[in-house]
């Protein structure tokens, strides 16, 4: 598969799902944060667990914007929660418009995913509607997991894997497997892709978390520190309160509980306990054993090499691009 190529179908599948039509207030929304970009990783995913299988990888294009229709929901409406002001360096939805607006636009966006399912091949379409249902309420209760965790001292790496597992990993793992059902493959080789695709997922986030305090704002897309000053229980947090001398845990203790502080001192104070205790080389070491794990199950799967080599070429850059 030609990566340009593909992308390329996506981008002018997007163009003609612009929507133009009355009310503008609830469309604008949805059309500006499509227009934003990104990484478009979750349909090109898609197109590749179809190509895995199958060179009619085409006839995936469409039902692909599901999964991009759906993640750009979470987005606008995680953006709000998390009063987030910056989305791919731009400002958020609820930002430029406000917070009614980003809900009701989001919603409308979330419905208007399906349409892209209504083309799917009979023998396909309540397969991938099932599993597509399945993976949009495992999301929700990945975002209900990160929010509850805001309130909680107790928050495990178990407990935190698992929240980034649904909040993140398994829309990955279900892109993959809806091109791979698309391009023919069996239970098991389905199976297969999810799992390949939940592991990078993880790994993904895990690096999310680390750019999160150490990236760059103008790259990274986002405000740097925002799960700092969200008191969010990332890998780094929660690593940090559990390894934290008596000092270190008493400031972190402090940070977490006040109500009226100035935002780039906390960022810089929580920064440099992360600094002293080591937690962005345990995030890595974590990361790179998802990933690891990951391409290793891909390995494993019996299907042409040169097409498996393509989608681990893939990955990796799609990580070296998460700066």
């Amino acid at each position: 598969m030609d990566f340009k190529v593909a992308s390329a179908a996506i981008h002018e599948e997007i163009q003609l799902a612009t929507i133009s039509k009355s009310p503008l207030e609830l469309y604008e929304p949805v059309n500006y944060i499509l227009s934003l970009g990104g990484k478009r990783m979750r349909p090109m995913l898609v197109l590749m667990g179809s190509y895995l299988f199958s060179n009619d990888w085409q006839t995936a294009v469409k039902p692909s914007l599901a999964v991009e229709l759906f993640h750009n929901f979470t987005l606008m409406h995680d953006d709000i929660m998390d009063d987030a002001p910056l989305r791919r360096g731009k400002p958020t939805v609820h930002t430029k418009w406000d917070g009614n607006t980003a809900i009701l636009s989001g919603d409308a966006m979330m419905i208007k995913a399906y349409d892209f399912l209504d083309d799917l091949p009979a023998e396909n379409y309540k397969k991938a509607v099932q599993l597509f249902n399945k993976t949009a309420v495992e999301v929700c209760e990945g975002q209900q997991y990160d929010m509850n965790f805001e309130t909680r001292e107790d928050v495990s790496e178990v407990e935190y894997l698992e929240m980034i597992r649904l909040k993140t990993a398994v829309l990955l793992g279900f892109s993959l497997e809806l091109g791979a059902l698309l391009g023919g493959a069996n239970e098991a080789d389905c199976q297969a892709i999810y799992q390949f695709g939940e592991d990078i997922g993880i790994g993904f986030q895990l690096k999310d978390d680390i750019l999160d305090v150490y990236g760059d704002s103008a790259q990274f897309g986002k405000q740097v520190g925002g799960d700092i000053l969200a008191n969010k229980k990332t890998f780094l947090l929660i690593e940090a309160l559990e390894k934290a001398n008596t000092q270190q845990r008493s400031l972190l203790t402090y940070w977490l509980t006040r109500d009226s502080f100035d935002p780039q001192e906390k960022v810089d104070a929580v920064t440099a306990i992360y600094n002293e205790i080591g937690v962005k080389k345990l995030a890595e070491e974590k990361m790179n054993a998802y990933f690891e794990k990951g391409f290793q199950g891909l390995a494993n799967i019996d299907i042409d090499e040169e097409r498996k080599a393509n989608l681990k070429a893939f990955s990796i850059d799609i990580l070296n691009r998460i700066k």
